[in-house]
């Protein structure tokens, strides 16, 4: 190449290296964080410990062999999954073509035909000459490049490359979401059949309590009354079982789904009662959610963007530079295409000024920096809304451990009330009223009881995933972005 053409090069390195970025730089905002996150009142725990319950993976979390299973099944199989790796290559591709207008555009083109004048035409050809020409083309050109003497279009990349890094944050949160609706779901099938396993032992001990009664009516102890009394306990049973199994087929389906399955049926171990309830749950210190959540993460790099698109706005009202060239050779004759006489070349700076545009410069000025203002105030929305959740997680987690020891308790109670009517009522002292109204409670004692285990085993689920925990295996990095 022309040493000429090779020295262009140097004044576009100079203006790329030496140019100065508009617009302000990205500073996160101030935050009005707690000194550490409100539990129950009565909590005595030290919860400014560094270590946090989501600093552990969700395969460490949950001692469920199944359930690991289906939730690593999920994070293979499920659509919101691959629908947001697949975001993420989007704002791949798009940070590669914000990062591609750092450099010239270069292409190569060449022609080459052969064209014959008509003898017999209005023009017609000199005698002596060939009306058949041949030409040739070919050259390398440089479409119009920018200097980025204002940094816009390293805002531009800036932004870019803030948004890959808020989709990957978002994929992490899919991933978060979805463990954590996996493992939510599950432990709500096992509440679901232990609400079976309570229906159908009450329709057995119910029916015999019936069989009872009926002998008696016919042996004359016994009223018609009770025989009434005695089905509506049967029937209560029987209706709470339909349900029951209504609410589990639906629950599967619904569990098939965040396992990219069809509908059917979830095979399941073990029961509700015999699952085990981390007892441990340290909350960490409450600065650390800021980088651990994914949707804090997401807030505050769509922040930086909103940043980042202030400065292109403001590149917008200073002077552009570009360049555009072009080097090669024509002929026509295609023996002497490559040639010195046959090079051809042309290179020149270009400057533009924007003078007046009705307000269109300013006007996209003030959005950008109204966008801006507004991912603040979301962003720090977020932030408070996060810390609300990790207090709210923890008093739950707390509230309902006392909560089910009580409700244990209550539930003994009314097993002792509804033993000692049966007993009263075959001696004869009491009516069966007394049976059915203390046979009704226990039963409401024990599905209670059942929903309170269930949920002592979500709140450790919840306070998991509000405090960042289970968008990620250990061992996994989020994406860099790099």
């Amino acid at each position: 190449m022309n040493r000429k053409v090779r020295l262009l090069y140097i004044p576009c390195f100079i203006f790329f290296v030496c140019g100065c970025a508009v617009g302000p730089d990205y500073q996160r905002p101030e935050l009005d964080s707690p000194s550490t996150f409100r539990p129950a009142a009565t909590d005595s725990r030290n919860l400014l410990t560094p270590q946090s319950l989501a600093d552990i993976g969700w395969n460490e979390l949950i001692e469920d062999e199944q359930l690991r299973g289906f939730i690593a099944e999920a994070l293979t199989n499920s659509y919101d999954v691959k629908t947001a790796a697949a975001r993420v290559l989007q704002a791949e591709a798009l940070l590669r073509v914000a990062r591609s207008q750092f450099l010239p555009s270069i292409f190569a083109n060449g022609d080459l035909f052969t064209s014959r004048a008509s003898e017999e035409g209005p023009s017609g050809v000199p005698a002596g000459m060939n009306p058949q020409h041949e030409y040739g083309d070919v050259h390398v050109a440089m479409s119009i490049y920018e200097l980025d003497l204002w940094g816009r279009v390293r805002r531009a990349n800036e932004s870019a490359r803030a948004q890959l890094l808020a989709t990957a944050a978002a994929q992490d949160a899919v991933r978060q979401t979805l463990v954590t609706d996996v493992a939510s779901t599950y432990l709500q099938l096992l509440k679901l059949d232990r609400d079976l396993e309570i229906g159908r032992q009450s329709l057995i001990n119910r029916k015999a309590s019936l069989a009872l009664t009926t002998s008696r009516e016919e042996g004359g102890v016994a009223a018609m009354q009770d025989i009434a009394q005695a089905r509506i306990l049967v029937l209560t049973a029987e209706s709470s079982i339909t349900d029951t199994l209504r609410q589990i087929e639906q629950t599967e389906n619904a569990f098939c789904m965040l396992l990219g399955r069809n509908p059917g049926p979830v095979k399941r171990n073990g029961s509700l009662k015999d699952y085990p309830v981390r007892t441990e749950v340290p909350a960490g210190l409450p600065s650390a959610l800021l980088e651990r959540r994914p949707d804090l993460r997401v807030a505050e790099q769509q922040l930086i963007a909103a940043n980042a698109d202030i400065g292109q706005a403001k590149a917008a009202f200073f002077p552009q530079l570009t360049l555009t060239g072009f080097y090669g050779f024509q002929s026509v004759a295609l023996n002497d295409l490559f040639t010195n006489p046959a090079q051809t070349w042309q290179f020149g700076p270009a400057v533009s000024l924007p003078l007046f545009t009705g307000g269109r410069l300013l006007g996209n000025y003030e959005y950008s920096k109204a966008r801006f203002e507004e991912a603040v105030a979301l962003y720090q929305k977020s932030v408070q809304d996060a810390f609300r959740d990790v207090s709210d997680s923890l008093i739950a987690y707390k509230r309902l451990r006392e909560l089910r020891a009580q409700v244990e308790e209550l539930t003994a109670a009314y097993r002792l009330a509804a033993d000692l009517a049966n007993t009263r009522y075959e001696g004869g002292v009491t009516s069966y009223l007394e049976v059915l109204y203390n046979e009704q409670e226990l039963f409401n004692a024990e599905l209670r009881l059942s929903r309170t285990q269930a949920n002592e085993l979500l709140s450790v689920i919840q306070l998991y995933r509000a405090l960042g925990g289970g968008w990620t295996p250990v061992g996994n990095k989020a994406p860099s972005g790099e």
